[in-house]
C-alpha cells in the first residue's frame, strides 16, 4: 500500500531536489513524523525540510504567540472588570466566558468583521419580539441580554487591542494577523518554497493565506482526495470542489494527486454490538487475533471511551501509540484533589470553620486515598486505617483537627506536617494551592511509571493556578477555585507519548488527517457520535453564522464526512463498529455514513455481537451441619438463645446460622442520625431509671407525676451513653430527642389515667429484669437454656401482667394466639417472645397455682392501644387473655419441636424461597 504521504513526496522530488529552503506545512504534528520516514525511505541526502503545522506557521507569519486558554481566561476577566460597572464573580464569568471566546476565535478566523454580527444578532432578536400594536414591552431580562449582545462588540476590541499589545494571541488572532502580514513575510522569504499537504476544510484566513501564496509562485498544494468524492456530489468534497472550482489558481492547474483508491476491493465489516463495553471487548479479541498490530489504527470516534479502551486491550499489544488526550477527570489522583476541596466546602457549609471541625465522611475520603494512605503506612501499620477505627468506635460525626493530630504525631515529622497541613485552611487560596503543591512534590518520591506522569501534570495545573492568582486574585475564595477547578478537569488532558511508526495506532478522528493504514479498527460509528450532534454552544444563533460565512453544523457534518471516507480510501481491511442499544446519548442508530458507505460498496459483511451471557440460577443458601456447626450450637445452648433468636430462625436460618453460628456482626457505622434501635434502649433505659426506685412497691399517682419532670434529665443522659458523641440538639437528632420525650411523657400519661381510678392497684415487680429458664428436648443430650430479659412485671388489682416495650408499631392482630400447634411461624413471632417471657418467669419465680397472668405488648407507636394481651380465643372477636401455666407448657413442646429441628444434624440450615413480612 502507498500512503498519501509516500505519493506526495514522490510527485514533489520530481521537481525538487534540494530541501534546504523548503518548508513543509501539515494540518497536525504527528504526519510530520511519517512525513520524515517517508523522506527518508524515498533515500533523500541533505538537508530535510522545515516541517511545521498549520498553527505554527500561521504563528510564525503573525508575529504573535498563541495564549494558552486559561491565561486568555484571565486576561478577558481583566479586561471584563474594567468595562463593566457590576461585574459577575469570577465562577459566574468563566461559565459563560468560553463560550465567548469560541465565538471571537470563529469570527477572526473566518476574518468577520465582529460588530455587524453582533449588532445584526441583537436587531434580529428586537425584530423577533417587535409588535405592530406597539404593545411589546421589553423586560429586565431582555434588556440585559440586548445590552450584553451590544457589549460583546466592545469585550471583542478591547481584548483584541490588549492582546496585541502584549504580542499574544488565540488563535483566530493569529489567523486574523497573519492575513495582513502575508504580504511582508512572502516578500522577506523569496527564496523560500512552500508545500500545503493534506489540507481539506480551511476557515477564510486560511483560504486567503493559501491563495495569495499560490499567486506568489513558490507554493504548491496537495490534497488528499478520491476521484469518487471530488467527481460527485458526495458531501466528503464539498470543500475541495468548491476550492477546485472557485480559486482563481486552479483555472489553470490541476489538483495534484488525485487517488482511485477507494474504489478498490477491500474487506469491510460492520458489526454491531450492544453497549461501550461489548464494543471494546470485541476490539480486543480483534486486536488479539492479528499477527502483529503494525499499520493498524484504533481510531475512538467517542474518544471519552479512552479508559474503557486501555483496559480491553489484549496482551499481545506489546507496543502503543497514543495520540489524544487522557482526560483529568478520569486520572485516578483526580478523586485526592476534589476530596480535599470537599473537606472544606463541607465544613463552610455545616458551619464547622470556628471549631476546626470536619464532617468524618469527608475526612475518611481524604486519609483513605491511596497515596495518602502509602504515606500514612509506618512498619506495616496503618495510621489512616487507626484513624478510620477511632472514628467508628467513637461514633464521631464530625473530627476535629486535634484529634487527627494525636494519630498524626505518630508518623515522622515530615508526614505529620505534610498531612496536618492538609487539614489547615486560613483562607488564603494561594496559600491552599501551595499546600496541595507541597503535597505534589512530596507524593513523587513514592510513585513510579503513569503515576508520576499523573503527578507532574497535575503540578503544572496547579503551578498555574497559583501563578494565575499571584498575579490577578481572581479566586475569591475556595469554592470559587473548585467550580473553576471542575471546568478544569474536564477540559484539560494528559498527553501520552510513544513510537509513532511502530505497533498499534490509537488516536482520535482528528489525529487520522494524512495518515493511512492497511486495517483500521473504528468504534462508535453512531448518530450523535459520528458526525456529532447539531448542538452548537455559542451566542451566535444559526441565522446569523449563515448570513456572515461563519461555520454550523453543516460545515462540520462535511468535515467529519471527509475523514471519515479518507480513512477508507487507501485501507484493505476495515471494522466499522457502533452501539445497538438506544439510549439518551443517541446510542443505536448507526451513522449515516454506514449507509453511504453501503451504498458506495456492495460487499460489506455485517454481523451483530452480544456478550456471552451465563444463566445464572438462583441457588437457595443450603448449610449442612457438621461436626464443627453441631459443637458451635452445644455452645449456643450453654451460653443461651433467645427469644428474638428463636423468631430469627423463623424468618430466615441462614441469617440464624451466620449470625449465631458464624457470629457475623453487622458492620458497625457511624451513627449520624440516631438510629432506631439507639431509640428504643433510650426509652427502655429511661423508663427503667424511672420505675427502679419503685420496686416491689405499689405505685401511686403522685409516684407517677413526680417521674414527669424527670424525663428530659433522663432522656439526655442515656442519648449521651447510647448515642456516642452524637449532636441530638439541632436537625433531625432533635425531632428523635423529642420523639423519645414524647413516647415516656405519654406512657407516663396513660399510667396516671389509670391510677386515677383509685380502685386500680399496681405494683411494679421487675424492670429490664434478665431471666432464663431450662428445656430439655428428647435426643438432645444437653439442656438449651433460654434466657433473655423482661421490659417491665408488675400487678394490676393482683393479675400479673408481663410486658414488651416495642417503640414500632404493633397490632393487637399480632398477638392472636387461636391455636398453640401454628405457632412456629415467623408471623407470630411476637406473640413467641411474650410467651417464651412468659415460660421464664414461671420458671423462675414461685409463682401461686391460683394466680392469674397475662403476658403482651406495649407499643409507643399505638399507646391509644394500651397493655395488647395475647388472646387465645379461637373466635373471631373473642378474648381470653389468661395466660395459664398449662398453655406456657404447650407451647414450650411445640418449641421443642422448633429446636430439635434446630439441633438435628439432619436437617440443613436453609434459606426460604420468599422470605416472610
Amino acid at each position: 500500500m502507498q500512503t498519501f504521504i509516500q505519493e506526495t513526496i514522490k510527485d514533489i522530488l520530481k521537481t525538487t531536489t534540494s530541501f534546504e529552503n523548503v518548508t513543509f506545512i501539515l494540518p497536525s504534528n504527528r504526519a510530520g513524523v511519517f512525513v520524515k520516514q517517508a523522506l527518508k525511505d524515498a533515500q533523500v541526502r541533505g538537508f530535510l525540510p522545515e516541517i511545521l503545522n498549520i498553527e505554527e506557521f500561521t504563528e510564525r507569519v503573525s508575529g504573535i504567540r498563541k495564549i494558552d486558554s486559561i491565561q486568555l481566561l484571565f486576561y478577558f476577566y481583566k479586561i471584563y472588570k474594567d468595562l463593566e460597572e457590576k461585574p459577575d464573580a469570577f465562577d459566574v464569568f468563566s461559565s459563560w466566558a468560553f463560550t465567548v471566546l469560541q465565538d471571537f476565535n470563529e469570527i477572526d478566523q473566518h476574518l468577520v468583521n465582529s460588530e455587524e454580527v453582533f449588532i445584526y444578532v441583537r436587531d434580529v432578536q428586537r425584530l423577533r419580539n417587535w409588535s405592530v400594536k406597539g404593545t411589546f414591552q421589553e423586560t429586565e431580562l431582555m434588556k440585559n441580554h440586548f445590552a450584553f449582545m451590544e457589549k460583546l462588540n466592545e469585550y471583542y476590541n478591547t481584548l483584541y487591542s490588549f492582546l496585541l499589545e502584549n504580542n499574544v494571541g488565540y488563535q483566530g488572532c493569529m489567523y486574523r494577523e497573519a492575513t495582513k502580514n502575508i504580504e511582508s513575510f512572502l516578500e522577506a522569504h523569496t527564496q523560500k518554497q512552500f508545500f500545503f499537504i493534506g489540507f481539506n476544510a480551511l476557515n477564510k484566513a486560511e483560504e486567503f493565506l493559501i491563495k495569495v501564496m499560490l499567486a506568489s509562485g513558490n507554493t504548491k498544494t496537495y490534497w488528499d482526495i478520491d476521484e469518487s468524492f471530488l467527481n460527485s456530489r458526495h458531501q466528503a468534497g464539498n470543500f475541495i470542489r468548491k476550492y477546485k472550482t472557485s480559486w482563481k489558481y486552479y483555472q489553470q492547474k490541476e489538483l495534484n494527486v488525485v487517488s482511485t483508491n477507494f474504489s478498490q476491493k477491500k474487506n469491510i465489516q460492520l458489526i454491531g454490538a450492544a453497549k461501550n463495553i461489548s464494543q471494546m471487548k470485541y476490539v480486543g479479541e480483534l486486536l488479539s487475533n492479528m499477527e502483529n498490530h503494525n499499520n493498524t489504527a484504533l481510531v475512538l470516534a467517542d474518544e471519552s471511551l479512552l479508559p474503557i479502551t486501555l483496559n480491553s486491550l489484549p496482551e499481545s499489544v506489546e507496543s502503543i501509540n497514543i495520540t489524544m488526550g487522557y482526560p483529568l477527570k478520569d486520572i485516578p489522583l483526580t478523586s485526592l484533589f476534589l476530596s480535599l476541596f470537599q473537606l472544606f466546602i463541607s465544613q463552610e457549609k455545616l458551619q464547622k470553620k470556628a471549631s476546626k471541625q470536619f464532617y468524618y465522611k469527608d475526612v475518611i475520603k481524604v486519609i483513605k486515598q491511596p497515596l495518602i494512605h502509602r504515606l500514612l503506612l509506618i512498619e506495616n501499620r496503618s495510621v489512616s486505617d487507626e484513624i478510620t477505627t477511632a472514628i467508628h468506635n467513637n461514633n464521631l460525626t464530625f473530627v476535629s483537627k486535634d484529634f487527627l493530630d494525636s494519630y498524626l504525631v505518630k508518623t515522622e515529622d515530615t508526614i505529620q506536617n505534610l498531612v496536618g497541613n492538609l487539614f489547615m485552611f486560613s483562607g488564603d487560596v494561594s496559600e491552599f494551592l501551595n499546600t496541595i503543591l507541597e503535597l505534589i512534590d512530596s507524593l513523587k518520591s513514592i510513585v513510579s511509571g503513569l503515576e508520576k506522569e499523573f503527578l507532574f501534570r497535575y503540578y503544572t495545573a496547579f503551578m498555574q493556578l497559583h501563578n494565575l492568582q499571584l498575579e490577578f486574585g481572581y479566586f475569591s475564595d475556595l469554592k470559587t477555585l473548585y467550580q473553576f477547578f471542575k471546568q478544569l478537569i474536564t477540559s484539560e488532558s494528559l498527553s501520552f507519548q510513544g513510537e509513532p511508526l511502530a505497533g498499534l495506532q490509537l488516536m482520535g478522528m482528528l489525529e487520522t488527517r494524512l495518515l493511512d493504514f492497511e486495517t483500521v479498527i473504528l468504534t462508535s460509528v453512531n448518530e450523535g457520535i459520528l458526525p456529532a450532534n447539531s448542538k452548537q454552544t455559542s451566542f451566535i444563533p444559526f441565522d446569523a453564522k449563515v448570513q456572515y460565512g461563519l461555520p454550523t453544523y453543516r460545515e462540520k457534518d462535511a468535515i467529519f464526512s471527509y475523514h471519515f471516507f479518507r480513512l477508507l480510501q487507501r485501507a484493505k481491511n476495515v471494522y466499522l463498529i457502533y452501539n445497538t442499544e438506544n439510549d439518551s446519548f443517541g446510542g443505536g442508530e448507526k451513522s449515516r455514513f454506514i449507509t453511504q458507505l453501503e451504498l458506495l460498496k456492495k460487499d460489506i459483511r455485517t454481523t451483530f455481537i452480544s456478550p456471552k451471557v451465563n444463566s445464572n440460577v438462583q441457588y437457595k443458601k443450603d448449610v449442612q451441619k457438621n461436626d464443627a456447626v453441631l459443637l458451635k450450637l452445644e455452645e449456643l445452648a450453654k451460653k443461651g438463645i433467645s427469644p428474638s433468636a428463636l423468631t430469627n430462625y423463623l424468618y430466615n436460618p441462614i441469617a440464624f446460622y451466620q449470625k449465631k453460628v458464624l457470629k457475623i456482626k453487622e458492620f458497625d457505622e457511624i451513627e449520624e442520625e440516631v438510629a432506631f434501635n439507639t431509640l428504643g434502649i433510650v426509652v427502655h433505659e429511661t423508663l427503667r431509671e424511672l420505675y427502679e426506685p419503685y420496686l416491689g412497691k405499689f405505685i401511686v399517682l403522685e409516684d407517677v407525676k413526680q417521674m414527669k419532670p424527670k424525663i428530659e434529665e433522663f432522656i439526655q443522659k442515656n442519648f449521651k451513653i447510647h448515642f456516642k458523641n452524637g449532636d441530638v440538639t439541632t436537625g433531625k437528632n432533635r425531632l428523635i430527642f423529642e420523639v423519645a420525650s414524647r413516647f415516656v411523657s405519654n406512657f407516663l400519661n396513660q399510667e396516671i389515667a389509670l391510677l386515677k381510678d383509685e380502685s386500680n392497684q399496681l405494683k411494679i415487680v421487675a424492670v429490664e429484669k434478665d431471666y432464663e429458664a431450662f428445656i430439655t428436648v428428647d435426643g438432645i443430650d444437653f439442656p438449651i437454656k433460654i434466657h433473655g430479659q423482661v421490659d417491665r412485671i408488675d400487678e394490676l388489682n393482683g393479675i400479673t401482667r408481663i410486658i414488651d416495650y416495642k417503640t414500632g408499631s404493633v397490632k393487637p392482630s399480632d398477638l392472636k394466639v387461636p391455636f398453640l400447634e401454628e405457632i412456629c411461624d415467623f408471623k407470630y413471632s411476637k406473640a413467641i417472645q411474650v410467651l417464651l417471657y412468659a415460660f421464664m418467669y414461671l420458671e423462675s419465680e414461685n409463682v401461686k397455682e391460683n394466680s392469674e397472668m397475662q403476658a403482651g405488648i406495649i407499643s409507643f407507636k399505638k399507646l391509644q392501644s394500651g397493655f395488647m394481651k395475647l388472646n387465645f380465643s379461637e373466635k373471631f372477636r373473642g378474648e381470653d387473655f389468661n395466660v395459664t401455666p398449662e398453655r406456657v407448657y404447650a407451647f414450650i413442646e411445640e418449641i421443642k419441636m422448633l429446636i430439635k429441628e434446630i439441633y438435628n444434624p439432619e436437617v440443613d440450615f436453609i434459606e426460604p424461597s420468599e422470605l416472610p413480612f
